[in-house]
Order: structure tokens, then C-alpha cells, then sequence
């Protein structure tokens, strides 16, 4: 497999046969953080949040709204000081995320809360700091989110998650629009309208306006077109009803990204310029005033510019019917530092990053050290026949959901999360240890429960 630069951050190269990302060698980094290791090339990440904000901001002006970076894709302390630092915002979706942009003294007014099942903790919490609205996914939560902000004498800003009915292409498990989904209010069966009748009313709620979100991974815009046109009819059934304009759509994200060759990649400026017109063509034909528009990119952010490290420790020739052979290449890492293979089939490549190779590629797959059949990093790949133990394979675009969705199945160790740029390293998420593993055992005795 050759290096791919389309599939690649922006700072990584192949040099001298050797893989170099952000001005630092592959093999370097390696000796020095060990493997597995995530590498976040850190001048890609913050050019590709300045990206999706200036091409929001250009193509819709005075109706910009803001960069949403979804936490879940991945998120830590350092990265979101990166996001702050940008401008833009950040949503969350649990009060663990929460606590992670708290810690980095990210600004509260940029923070959207999302969740399909807030517990009464989470939402008092975002309240009592100030977010910038909450997203609200059912009707107990409308009374939720009304009476806790009634208790401590807010009013809180918050959009309507809607689903729009529509199918996206891409994998049912990352598929969130369609009817039966456990996100959202549906338009289709009047759930969304009751929703916003019950929002209207609440006293300590101010419905700025609805979200929707139709999944991840999605190349298409015929998904994002039919979503926004439902979106803004529904707009303009509020403004008949209710006599005023919606200020904000929140469109999500779900913008797909490069892994494999061949794979389409969404240029920013160019969805915005597409979406731009959408909007103000729909807004214009329902006579309602361009409400802030507002994304969530998160994978088309973090998902480039993050490459995983990983060593070769044994390889073994499986004969299969017909006088096929494979060639099972087993790395120390595996499921527990990528379940997306495992969960839906998700593809990767991944390249030889130590050395140049000159030996014919050879049937082969990447699996990891864990006790399943499934623990399949990469299901078919041609790589060199003389790869070995001790070989360096380096696998793209693992920022989303490698680390964000890592576990400690079989008790292996999270890996450690480096940021690289200009020849230098840093670790932003330190490498797990045993002790961290043992560190929630306790010995205690038995209590009476009653």
C-alpha cells in the first residue's frame, strides 16, 4: 500500500522511506511514547476548525451562527483550548464532556448541550455555568429542563432536536434521521409539533429554534438538502402559528471524510456555498428572514488529522480454500483502541511507516492482540511479503472515535494521545498504566441494604 496523501494529515509525508508527520519521524516517536499511540498533527487540526469557519462565515455572512465541534469525535482538555482558542464552539453530550471543556475554562457561551437522555444533574449543571442553549430530544425533558431552570431563575436558551425522516447514506448504526431512531422529534408523526406547542409555552425556556442531525460518514448531499428544506417548512409553520421568526437552524454535521483510496472528501467552502443558497432559496419561498446557521463538523475535523502507530509482533500464513493464502498481521493494539471496524465494518488502509519496502504486496489482514475473531483491524490490505515483527504500521484518519471509543477490554491500556507540530512532540493524553487499571478495585465490607 502506497502512502496516500488525500487519506493523510496535511503535515504528514513520506521521507526517505520513512513516515514523518508534523516534522516529527514516525520511528522517533515511536521509541519515545511507545505503541500503540495516536499522533494528532496539531497545525492540520486547527487549519481544518479555521476551515469550517471562515467558510461558514463567508457564505452566510450576518446569518452565520457557529462552529459546533462535536466533543464525541474526540475530545480532551488541550484539544479543547485548541477549539476555544478558534472561536468556534463546542457541543456535548454527556456531563463527562461537560467536565472536559469546564477544565480547559472553555467559554460557557460557546457550549451546546446535546443527549438524548440528559439526566437532572447534567442539565442543572449546564444551567448553573451558563451554556449557550441546551438541545432538547424529548418531552420530559422540555419539563425538565423548564422546571430546573425555574429553580434556579434562568431562563435557558434551547433548540428542538428534529427528525426529518430522511434515510442517509451511510451505515444504519450512525444513521440518526430517519423515523425509527431514539433521537428527536419526528415531523412525520406530529411528535415535532407537539414538541415545539409545549417548548413555546414553558416559561423558563426561550426556543431559539431546531437542530437536526442525519447522521456520520455521509458523502451525499441529497440527505442534507431534504433535511434542510423540512427544517425551515417547519420554520415558517412556527412563524404562521406563533407570529415570530426562529433565530437559528443547527444543521449538524455528519460530513464525510477520506479513509480508503477513492473515498470523496466534502470541501468546506464548497458545502457552505451549496447550503448557503439552499437556505436562502427555501427562506425566501416561505418569506422568512435567514435565521444563524449553525454546524456541527466534528469527524471532518478531528478524523484527518490523527494517524495511529502500531508494531508488528507476530504474522502467520492461513491457507484458505481454492490454494488462497492470507496473511494474518497481528499489531499490539487492536478493538480496543478502534471498535469502528468492529461495530460497522468501517475501512481503513494503513502503510509500512519505518522503512521502504521493495518486496510484491502479499494478501494480507491487520488484526489486533484481543481474544476475538472479530478484533480485525483491517479485513484486506496487500502489504509487503517481509513484513515482520517489529515493523511500524501507521493507519489514517483515526482521530474520530479511535481514542473517544477506546476501552480497556482484555485489561489492555488506552494509548496515549501525542500532539506533533513543527519537528516537535508533546502528549496531550498520557498512556494508561496498570496501576490506573487497579485504581477503581476496592476491598470493602459487606453493608446492609435496605
Amino acid at each position: 500500500m502506497n502512502f496516500l496523501p488525500e487519506v493523510f494529515s496535511k503535515n504528514a509525508a513520506m521521507i526517505s522511506g520513512e513516515l514523518v508527520i508534523g516534522g516529527c519521524k514516525t520511528t522517533s516517536l515511536a521509541r519515545e511514547f511507545g505503541t500503540p499511540l495516536f499522533v494528532i498533527d496539531e497545525g492540520d487540526f486547527k487549519f481544518r476548525i479555521k476551515s469550517w469557519k471562515d467558510a461558514l462565515a463567508n457564505n452566510f455572512g450576518p446569518s452565520a451562527g457557529q462552529v459546533y465541534y462535536a466533543s464525541k469525535s474526540f475530545v480532551s482538555v488541550e484539544v479543547a483550548k485548541w477549539i476555544a482558542e478558534a472561536g468556534i464552539g463546542i457541543d456535548v453530550c454527556t456531563g463527562g464532556e461537560l467536565a472536559v471543556a469546564l477544565a480547559a475554562n472553555f467559554p460557557a457561551d460557546r457550549i451546546e448541550v446535546h443527549g438524548n437522555n440528559k439526566s437532572e444533574a447534567e442539565i442543572a449543571k449546564a444551567i448553573s455555568v451558563g451554556v449557550a442553549k441546551i438541545v432538547i430530544d424529548s418531552m420530559q425533558e422540555i419539563e425538565r429542563v423548564n422546571r430546573l431552570a425555574a429553580a434556579a431563575g434562568k431562563v435557558v436558551k434551547v433548540l428542538l432536536r428534529i427528525t426529518p425522516g430522511v434515510e442517509a447514506h451511510t451505515h444504519e448504526a450512525i444513521s440518526t434521521a430517519h423515523e425509527d431512531v431514539k433521537f428527536g422529534f419526528s415531523i412525520a408523526s406530529g411528535a415535532a409539533w407537539k414538541a415545539i406547542a409545549e417548548a413555546e409555552g414553558a416559561s423558563n425556556i426561550s426556543l431559539e429554534g431546531l437542530h437536526c442531525h442525519i447522521g456520520s460518514q455521509i458523502f451525499e448531499n441529497e440527505g442534507f438538502i431534504l433535511a434542510t428544506t423540512r427544517l425551515i417548512e417547519l420554520a415558517a409553520k412556527f412563524h404562521g402559528q406563533f407570529n415570530r421568526e426562529l433565530a437559528e437552524l443547527d444543521l449538524g454535521g455528519g460530513y464525510g471524510i477520506a479513509y480508503v483510496a477513492g473515498d470523496k472528501t466534502f470541501d468546506p467552502d464548497k458545502v457552505m456555498s451549496a447550503l448557503a443558497e439552499l437556505v436562502r432559496s427555501e427562506c425566501e419561498k416561505h418569506k422568512l428572514q435567514v435565521p444563524k446557521i449553525s454546524i456541527e463538523p466534528g469527524r471532518a475535523i478531528a478524523g484527518p488529522t490523527t494517524t495511529t502507530l502500531y508494531e508488528v509482533g507476530t504474522t502467520k500464513d492461513v491457507e484458505l480454500d481454492g490454494g488462497i493464502s492470507r496473511r494474518y498481521i497481528a499489531v499490539d493494539g487492536g478493538m480496543s483502541d478502534n471498535i469502528r471496524p468492529a461495530l460497522y465494518e468501517a475501512e481503513y488502509c494503513a502503510i509500512l511507516a519505518n522503512r521502504t519496502s521493495s518486496i510484491a504486496p502479499i494478501n494480507s489482514r491487520i488484526v489486533g492482540k484481543h481474544c476475538e475473531t472479530g478484533d480485525i483491524v483491517i479485513r484486506e490490505i496487500g502489504l509487503p511479503a517481509d513484513i515482520g515483527p517489529g515493523d511500524l504500521l501507521a493507519i489514517p484518519a483515526t482521530g474520530a472515535y479511535g481514542r473517544s471509543m477506546a476501552s480497556n477490554y482484555n485489561h489492555m491500556l488506552k494509548p496515549a494521545v501525542i500532539a506533533v507540530a513543527d519537528g516537535s512532540a508533546r502528549v496531550i493524553l498520557r498512556r494508561e498504566s496498570e496501576a490506573d487499571l487497579l485504581a477503581l478495585d476496592v476491598q470493602e465490607a459487606p453493608r446492609t441494604i435496605k
